[in-house]
């Protein structure tokens, strides 16, 4: 079986692109950085290397270079979404075997594959010395090749490895390789599966890696937050209803269940369905089976349940506000989303990450954050995490008017904050208590997590607080 290497910091890219050439029959390996790349390449042999030109930690020609050196007889192929000839000169020089601008449709890669193995295999007949000469003859014309491949692949050409890519990379630190082992060893399973985290950690993004990594990834990936959906109409909108069943019922209607038939349903901020849906949700779990509102008929899911929260289901158990049957089958596997502040060696590649998503989207060219901005970026606590650094790095690359990121093009309370003025809560009064948490709060944008980490207590005492002072969140 031919083995292949494949580099990318885009995990969902990476990880998708792994499904389908393991389909073709190819041996896949993948690797996040430059550095576990060459750790790979050390320990086993490959036959093919795919490689993003932009990496977190090396770029990838520097990387191509080290792997030239480490064997040059292993064909690389090097994608980028920032292709121009230019690029693609630099890599024939620097030994690449071929250069692909993304998006790019997968049988173009294919072919390119094929194309750099049976060149391989041609050398190798020759003989060593033969097979270099070889190699030089070939990469004359690859030059004009790769020409040809970056004028024909535009923006235009939506490649079924490119669409809808998810904001969120795998990252290094030992906290992340264990999440992500955990996706891996559950996807291939029918477990149910709760996902726990503060706001914006990448709850529905892991959702969907296990969706995407399941035998069912081929059908409906269904996702729906149950805060935003009204009690009175959360059975219509699960399970369907038929017309004419209540007032307002103009027309059927499916139900979520079914539009996912052989998929996944993804529950977001579960914790907010009322208690007689939870009764309604956990009946149609157990016996797979639903029936619409107003019909008689019963009818057969399948369907596989990934929920997520980012309270204390525990807590609401033992409080009575949510079933603890439901909790126990909905929590076959509990993973928990990473909080930036927790994994603050990953800060800078989540930066970068979006830094490209952002110029791809709004069509620029920054190259990458200054000394002061990276350093900004490593204090800042992050309390709305992912989707805040998202944000924040999106506008910064709308903004900026150089080649990086400057301290200007970021929010003032990041580039530049306030020294913290946060004692323990061993207040004199209630009123200096609820003023101080209510700045707090304030200051997080709020987040309870982070506000109480702040405070120094611990989240249901902080809880307790909020209801006593009645503040509004």
């Amino acid at each position: 079986m031919i083995t292949v290497l494949l580099i990318d910091d885009d995990t969902t890219f990476c990880l998708m692109l792994k499904g389908w050439l393991q389909k073709k029959g190819f041996a896949v390996q993948e690797a996040f950085t430059s550095r576990d790349a060459f750790r790979k390449l050390k320990e086993g042999a490959f036959d093919l290397i795919l490689t993003d030109v932009r990496l977190p930690d090396e770029d990838g020609l520097s990387l191509l270079t080290r792997i030239r050196e480490h064997d040059d007889t292993i064909p690389v192929i090097l994608m980028t979404g920032y292709g121009d000839v230019q690029s693609a000169v630099q890599a024939m020089k620097s030994g690449a075997f071929d250069y692909m601008t993304k998006p790019f449709l997968p049988d173009d890669m294919l072919r390119k594959m094929e194309e750099a193995l049976n060149q391989k295999s041609k050398a190798a007949s020759i003989g060593t010395a033969a097979s270099k000469g070889l190699m030089a003859d070939a990469s004359k014309g690859l030059v004009a090749d790769a020409d040809k491949s970056t004028v024909s692949t535009t923006k235009e050409v939506i490649s079924e490895l490119d669409r809808n890519r998810p904001s969120y990379i795998k990252g290094s630190t030992p906290e992340a390789e264990k999440l992500y082992e955990y996706i891996r060893l559950v996807a291939p399973t029918q477990m149910s599966v709760l996902i726990t985290g503060e706001s914006g950690s990448g709850k529905e993004y892991i959702a969907r890696l296990i969706h995407e990594q399941s035998n069912r990834s081929n059908a409906p990936f269904v996702a729906v937050d149950c805060g935003a959906i009204p009690k009175e109409l959360a059975t219509s909108e699960f399970f369907g209803h038929l017309k004419g069943s209540f007032t307002g019922a103009l027309t059927d209607k499916t139900g979520l269940f079914v539009s996912a038939a052989g998929g996944t349903v993804f529950l977001d901020e579960i914790g907010n369905l009322s208690y007689e849906v939870q009764v309604q949700l956990l009946r149609a779990l157990e016996e797979r089976k639903i029936k619409p509102v107003g019909s008689n008929k019963e009818l057969e899911i399948d369907v596989r349940i990934v929920a997520a929260t980012n309270e204390n289901l525990h807590r609401a158990v033992a409080e009575g506000t949510f079933r603890e049957d439901l909790y126990h089958r909905l929590n076959e596997l509990s993973l928990k989303a990473l909080s930036l502040r927790d994994r603050k060696a990953d800060i800078p590649v989540f930066a970068q990450n979006f830094l490209r998503l952002s110029n791809r989207e709004l069509n620029r060219s920054v190259t990458g954050f200054d000394e002061e901005v990276t350093a900004a970026f490593l204090r800042y606590a992050w309390p709305g995490n992912l989707r805040e650094m998202r944000n924040v790095v999106k506008r910064a690359t709308l903004l900026c008017r150089g080649d990086v990121i400057t301290a200007a093009d970021i929010p003032t309370e990041i580039a530049h904050p306030a020294e913290p003025d946060v004692p323990l809560l061993a207040l004199r009064n209630q009123e200096q208590e609820e003023q101080q948490i209510r700045r707090v709060l304030e200051a997080c944008n709020r987040n309870k997590s982070e506000a109480a980490r702040l405070l120094k207590i611990d989240r249901k005492t902080l809880y307790n607080k909020i209801k006593a002072y009645g503040i509004e969140l």
